[in-house]
């Protein structure tokens, strides 16, 4: 792809107070409209490399920079409520009913009761769960799935330009997980929003993303479309994938 950079990890780097390596030095950029899959063994710095970006975590050297600006300028309330943000664990809060847990972020940033019902029909239309029916219910009431669909609606309300997933689908069964990742895929396709998606399973990577950046014990090991991680001769690449693809 050749476009803009909207983030942009700049030699970024985070240890523990102990000095442990957890990130080392990674320089990565994701273009404005496009899907990267984070990817990698578990210990690897994805989760990590996510956080960063919505200020969860700090770098202890280098800088993260989302819309040109580094997390260090942003203010983090701000910065998160324009970031989407869908984890396997969705956490929807359980006293509140569907359509108010997917209106969470727009109540928070003060839109009117109108203009909030609405985005929040629209969303959950979106995602499959049609507010006339599945709005007045409550998270206890829905399938794992559904939860996450909610989740997802919820990461859109308030129209983020940034989308960051952290194994959003890993603990749903097969046919589910392939259902969402589709749906998902068919989201972006329509919103065009960047987003970042760690997962270690590589046909997941494969369904929902543009591009691939691997990574192994902190460090990035390759960075590119499918087919240019395919093509690499670089045996931790050609290690991780032949592993991925045998699982």
């Amino acid at each position: 792809m050749s476009g803009t950079a909207f983030v942009e990890y700049d030699g970024a780097s985070v240890h523990t107070a102990a000095g442990r390596s957890i990130l080392d030095s990674l320089s990565l950029a994701v273009e404005e409209g496009e899907t990267l899959a984070l990817i990698g063994r578990s210990g690897s710095g994805k989760t990590t490399a996510l956080r960063l970006v919505n200020a969860l975590v700090q770098p202890t050297e280098g800088a993260v920079r989302v819309a040109g600006r580094p997390t260090s300028d942003w203010d983090p309330i701000r910065l998160r409520r324009r970031t989407g943000y869908v984890i396997q664990d969705v956490g929807l809060l359980p006293h509140l009913t569907v359509a108010a847990n997917a209106g969470i972020v727009p109540e928070l940033e003060g839109w009117d009761e109108k203009r909030r019902l609405a985005r929040v029909a629209e969303l959950l239309e979106l995602v499959g769960l049609p507010a006339n029916e599945y709005g007045a219910r409550y998270p206890h009431e829905l399938s794992g799935g559904q939860r996450q669909r909610v989740g997802v609606a919820r990461a859109l309300a308030a129209d983020p330009p940034l989308m960051l997933l952290d194994e959003p689908f890993g603990a749903l069964d097969p046919i589910t997980r392939r259902e969402l990742q589709d749906a998902f895929r068919a989201l972006q396709r329509q919103l065009r929003k960047t987003a970042i998606f760690v997962t270690h399973d590589l046909r997941e990577a494969a369904r929902v993303a543009d591009r691939w950046a691997l990574l192994a014990e902190g460090r990035l090991l390759a960075a590119g479309t499918p087919a240019e991680l395919d093509a690499s001769t670089d045996a931790g690449v050609v290690a991780f994938l032949a592993a991925g693809r045998d699982s």
